[in-house]
């Protein structure tokens, strides 16, 4: 899966990234490690523009009945999004991106697993898959929430996990925002492992197993401990 990433971009820089108009009026700040329910920086296409804005990590789909059915939907397989009752509609009609420069697995098995930063050569920011809902509570709250599409890993991802982010190309991403493509042919073209030679990976402190360690230090290189 997918549990952990960084964006560690200037607000501007995202902003000009993904083309988005006008103000962010919400709170921005580096972030170095990234956990399930917590909000996320992500960008839906409300059929004109594109919009930035938050969503909480793991996704209540809207019939659900307990919320806590999001800490199951942290991510969603790519092969059985049509299928699966919480992720057919979203597929079909609410699909967003989820901005990232890194996201971290762990290698190994056992208690001594060594964490690793995954991310572009580049270290450019790139664009994971995901997709959102808004469930409603019993009380009339609206939470609106998010899952990251997975895919199986490339060479370089598959030697720490077997699963790894679905990594859109910067071509394919106005194709994922479209609300109006409800071709799962052809969205089920874009979930593919990214290219692995244009991906690296490096050994980083095991601190980044704790949620509250959020800093610099998190994507530090370290020699590897394995």
């Amino acid at each position: 899966m997918c549990g952990r990433y960084t964006i560690i971009v200037t607000l501007e820089e995202l902003m000009l990234r993904y083309d988005i108009d006008g103000l962010y009026q919400g709170d921005y700040g580096p972030r170095y490690n990234i956990a399930p329910g917590q909000s996320v920086m992500a960008v839906i296409h409300d059929g004109k523009r594109n919009r930035l804005g938050k969503l909480k990590w793991g996704l209540i789909p809207e019939w659900a009945s307990d919320p806590k059915m999001s800490y199951q939907m942290v991510n969603a397989r790519s092969e059985t999004l049509a299928d699966k009752p919480a992720f057919r509609k979203p597929f079909e009609r609410k699909r967003c991106i989820i901005p990232a420069d890194s996201f971290y697995e762990w290698q190994g098995e056992g208690k001594h697993k060594q964490p690793m930063r995954i991310m572009m050569q580049s270290q450019e920011l790139f664009s994971m898959a995901g997709l959102y809902e808004t469930w409603t509570s019993p009380d009339g709250t609206r939470i609106s929430t998010c899952t990251v599409v997975t895919t199986e890993a490339n060479e370089v991802v598959q030697g720490i996990h077997d699963r790894m982010p679905v990594i859109l190309p910067k071509e394919a991403e106005a194709v994922w925002l479209d609300r109006g493509l409800t071709d799962i042919r052809q969205l089920r073209s874009l979930l593919r492992p990214y290219p692995a030679e244009l991906m690296t990976a490096y050994p980083v402190s095991t601190r980044v197993g704790n949620v509250r360690n959020d800093d610099e230090a998190c994507i530090a290189q370290i020699s590897l401990l394995l």
